[in-house]
């Protein structure tokens, strides 16, 4: 049995294929990456796959049995391009795919859903046996802002009291391993997410706690929040994205209290306070 995992050097996509070599012969995974040279480190059959060259796709996935789709990067894109991999799959005769798509992504006010609702529903015409990880927050999407804020002496954002059930992504890579090295999961949907919430209030009050120094969280108005954003040089249009997106928060976008994701991988999802220790 093949199994395919598309943006394997990916930030989600390298700790998969770790995970699925724990389960499975490095043989039978194959790494499906735009710049093969970059895959070396993974160990693994390296493939070229860009999900912008259609024409390419079907080819390089000949004898792949099963394919792990991580969604795609380029915002905007994302609904074609993922699009033109389900019908290389097709043609390929790919048997199953599992999706990496959203929490909650049916009643989520983020900008990410369209495109994952989208997608969605083209594996549900595709005919192909699929299964859904509506991924929620990585705990990353919120510590990797630890230590400019510990320089600049607050945590900003924009998600008021909103409720974040986040966990580290390497637990979301764990689930898409277990999923895919077992056809059980055949056809389900599942909702994903850390077994603690907290808010950013909290979570500015654990960086405090564990840097001794006092860390509070401000919270912005959502052009506010873009603007500190895009003084730090993210680019303005996924400046307001970002800023966007903490606003569903607020609104409990990320929230889920379902535990599906540790009862997928068999323990407890990644606390927010380690994922803190880690940066720090």
């Amino acid at each position: 049995m093949k199994l395919g995992v598309t943006g394997a050097t990916g930030q989600l996509g390298q700790l998969v294929v770790e995970q699925l070599k724990k389960r499975v012969a490095s043989e039978d995974v194959i790494a499906l990456v735009r710049t093969p040279e970059k895959a070396k480190s993974l160990g693994v059959e390296a493939r070229e796959f860009d999900y912008a060259k259609p024409e390419l796709l079907a080819a390089q996935l000949d004898g792949i049995d099963y394919l792990l789709l991580i969604s795609g990067n380029e915002i905007g894109q994302r609904a074609i391009q993922h699009s033109n991999v389900i019908e290389a799959a097709k043609k390929a005769g790919i048997k199953w795919i599992v999706y990496t798509s959203l929490l909650h992504a049916e009643e989520s006010s983020l900008s990410l859903a369209g495109e994952h609702l989208a997608t969605e529903k083209a594996l549900k015409e595709s005919g192909l046996e699929y299964t859904v990880l509506r991924n929620g927050w990585y705990s990353e999407n919120y510590t990797g802002s630890i230590p400019g804020s510990v320089e600049a002496g607050a945590f900003v954002g924009s998600a008021g009291d909103g409720k974040i059930s986040s966990a580290a992504r390497v637990d979301y890579a764990e689930a898409a391993a277990v999923v895919l090295s077992d056809d059980s999961h055949k056809g389900k949907v599942y909702e994903l997410s850390g077994d603690n919430a907290y808010t950013l209030t909290e979570l500015a009050e654990e960086i405090s706690k564990q840097t001794g120094k006092t860390i509070p969280y401000s919270n912005m108005p959502e052009a506010e929040y873009s603007k500190v954003l895009k003084s730090i040089g993210i680019p303005e249009g996924f400046a307001d994205a970002i800023a966007g997106w903490d606003v569903g928060a607020s609104k409990n976008d990320l929230y889920d209290e379902g535990k599906q994701l540790s009862e997928l991988i068999g323990r407890p999802t990644t606390p927010i306070s380690e994922s803190v220790k880690q940066v720090l």
